[in-house]
């Protein structure tokens, strides 16, 4: 099974560059988006997504966050938002239930400019965990995906110095990823290639930082530790244009 998941900045933007192409040549069994910014009526999709059964979960503020599952497999159920009114008013999680698994589609909120929503973020970072291991607890494996917007370790973005107390490199939003991973997940790119330099999935739009590679890696997909042995490969397509992230990929058995 292919998963892919992609932070398109904006589905109607992104249906207009290499969206459609991407699903076509690509054909994830199961594709997860982040920052849709749009509502399900506001979009038409094209012939590339016949066959995809597609759940959204957009924000209450217009054109704005925003995330959305597209499935060639019906899920046995799919969930909204994680039930908790401080965290579900900005379209950011939607849940998917399937046999053997469950798949949860996040769009982490950014800590923003001089770190102004750090102390919200830190309080969505311990949500966020508790309902990955409340629905793991169910007994089914999790699968999360999506912009995590945080970059984990330093080998994770091109100038860690220079980005010490940034939004998505502080140390607190990195304690918080190492919390999540410490509750019994795994980042699955690490997985594979955990000393793995220059790999990126955002970059600046500004000064060029994208020909140059000076990015950041902060879309991540993760899994209960119990998938590990089901895990076959977890890649970037860094060459895939359309939006300032590129899709970053899972393939499970």
């Amino acid at each position: 099974m292919k998963l892919v998941s992609w932070n398109v900045n904006g589905i109607r933007a992104c249906l207009g560059k290499d969206l459609p192409g991407f699903v076509t040549t690509h054909a994830p069994d199961i594709l997860c988006l982040q920052e849709t910014k749009a509502r399900p009526e506001q979009v038409s999709l094209p012939e590339a997504f016949e066959g995809y059964h597609a759940f959204w979960n957009s924000a209450e503020k217009p054109g704005y966050s925003g995330v959305a599952i597209f499935s060639r497999i019906a899920p046995i159920d799919v969930r909204i938002g994680m039930g908790m009114p401080e965290h579900d008013t900005e379209g950011r999680v939607i849940t998917a239930e399937f046999s053997d698994f469950q798949l949860v589609n996040v769009y982490t909120p950014n800590a923003q400019d001089e770190l102004r929503r750090l102390e919200y973020r830190m309080r969505w970072d311990a949500a966020f965990r508790e309902f990955l291991q409340a629905l793991e607890a169910k007994g089914k494996p999790v699968v999360f995906c999506g912009d995590l917007n945080v970059a984990h370790q330093e080998i994770d973005l091109a100038r860690p110095k220079d980005n010490r107390r940034s939004a998505g490199f502080s140390d607190e939003e990195r304690a918080g990823f190492s919390a999540l991973l410490d509750a019994g997940f795994t980042d699955t790119f690490r997985h594979f290639h955990p000393t793995a330099t220059g790999a990126y999935s955002w970059w600046s739009f500004r000064g060029g930082a994208r020909g140059r590679n000076v990015g950041w890696r902060i879309d991540y997909f993760g899994t209960s530790h119990a998938m590990q042995p089901r895990l076959k490969s977890a890649g970037i397509l860094p060459e895939i244009h359309g939006s300032d992230h590129c899709p970053v990929t899972l393939e499970i058995d």
